[in-house]
């Protein structure tokens, strides 16, 4: 994470933040990274997204119960409203993304 901060100040701010936890020997998880790109590209500023190596953070994969990769968790003020695990299409996040938002708003 190149922002310095912390996984917990980065999903306790006020904007959805969706958590791709990943690791980088699976097939699906790779995947996921241009579906990852082209939804933040759609949200924009709306939320943002942020990519989790569980073999190199095993503590945040552990506390959110991460059994398979991948697997999304969106968080907001850092409680997890939506989660899933698998290849999720690009729509299916954006959708996801939007509805949260419109609920907050």
């Amino acid at each position: 994470m190149a922002s310095g901060k912390s996984f917990s100040e980065i999903i306790n701010s006020d904007q959805p933040v969706l958590v791709d936890f990943y690791a980088t020997w699976c097939g699906p998880c790779q995947m996921m990274q241009p579906i990852l790109q082209e939804t933040a590209a759609k949200v924009g500023a709306k939320a943002k997204i942020i990519k989790i190596d569980v073999d190199k953070n095993p503590l945040a994969a552990s506390k959110y119960q991460v059994r398979g990769v991948p697997t999304l968790i969106l968080f907001q003020h850092g409680k997890p409203v939506w989660r899933q695990s698998g290849v999720v299409p690009a729509h299916q996040l954006i959708q996801v993304i939007n509805r949260q938002v419109a609920e907050t708003a």
